[in-house]
């Protein structure tokens, strides 16, 4: 199956403490309280080693994700930006965020770009829609035995980066912020994923979406120096796909600074050389 769209995605999450009851038999109501109590089981079961919550654990309070149109040229592949948005809103109801994700994956039937995302998004999304009754036939339904969204090694259907250029555990594990440092990306600047909890307590749900959407572009631009590395998309077409991601920034509207700011630290770590020579 050939995709006609990229759609690079990315998610924001809060540790679930509603089912912590359940889980260990902790009783107390404050958020505080159940959020160490989280902490205290995930650490007691991998002796120390990582508090942090593993994957059903998680509730989403934010998806952002990059559209871009997929043209075939013979073996190799052009991209053409169309849309970098986001979802979550002021007092969220995760069950219609993660309703609307997967009924629009359905919609576009799109070829998945991620980093890290079949660890650690994909699952989540998997695990909450599930606690929430909500069907995504397409993700198990689709493809072949080979070629499909289930299947690690199939790169044109999901490709996580991650495992890509690790090559599948191969060598080890690197950070989005490692590789966008070498790269010339701008990583992370201003926040990072260990903020968001306070964010959202904080009612900040757009300061969320935006450092979201810049997780997003740092992981296309990623993605088109993988594919260029690959041999898939040619020199021109790389710069073709940057160009469109800077014009995007250039005629945002006001209310998306973020992508300004973006831009800067583009700069500031590319020596304010976006193109390739």
């Amino acid at each position: 199956m050939q995709h006609q769209t990229l759609f690079v995605f990315d998610i924001e999450t809060v540790p679930d403490t509603d089912a912590v009851p359940n889980l260990t038999g902790f009783r107390e109501p404050g958020e505080e309280a159940r959020r160490a109590e989280l902490e205290r089981y995930h650490l007691e079961i991998t002796d120390g080693r990582n508090g942090f919550p593993r994957q059903p654990f998680h509730r989403v309070v934010a998806i952002s994700f990059l559209e871009a149109e997929i043209e075939y040229s013979g073996v190799q592949e052009t991209y053409y930006l169309k849309e970098l948005r986001s979802g979550g809103e002021i007092g969220f109801d995760e069950a219609q965020l993660l309703r609307g994700f997967f009924q629009y994956f359905e919609y576009l039937k799109p070829r998945l770009v991620s980093f890290n995302g079949r660890t650690f998004d994909l699952p989540v999304l998997k695990y909450r829609a599930m606690a929430h009754g909500i069907a995504a036939p397409w993700l198990y339904g689709a493809g072949d035995k080979w070629n499909s969204y289930m299947s690690r090694y199939s790169i044109d259907w999901h490709c996580d980066l991650l495992d890509v250029l690790r090559d599948y555990g191969a060598s080890t594990a690197v950070k989005l912020s490692e590789v966008s440092a070498v790269m010339g990306l701008p990583g992370k600047f201003g926040v990072d994923g260990s903020k968001v909890a306070e964010m959202i307590e904080a009612g900040d749900i757009q300061g969320v979406r935006d450092y979201c959407e810049t997780d997003v572009l740092n992981t296309y631009l990623l993605y088109l120096r993988t594919m260029l590395h690959r041999g898939t998309l040619p020199r021109d077409g790389y710069n073709r796909a940057v160009a469109d991601i800077i014009t995007m920034i250039e005629h945002a509207d006001d209310n998306r600074q973020h992508l300004e700011s973006f831009m800067l630290a583009w700069g500031e770590a590319s020596n304010n050389t976006f193109i390739l020579e």
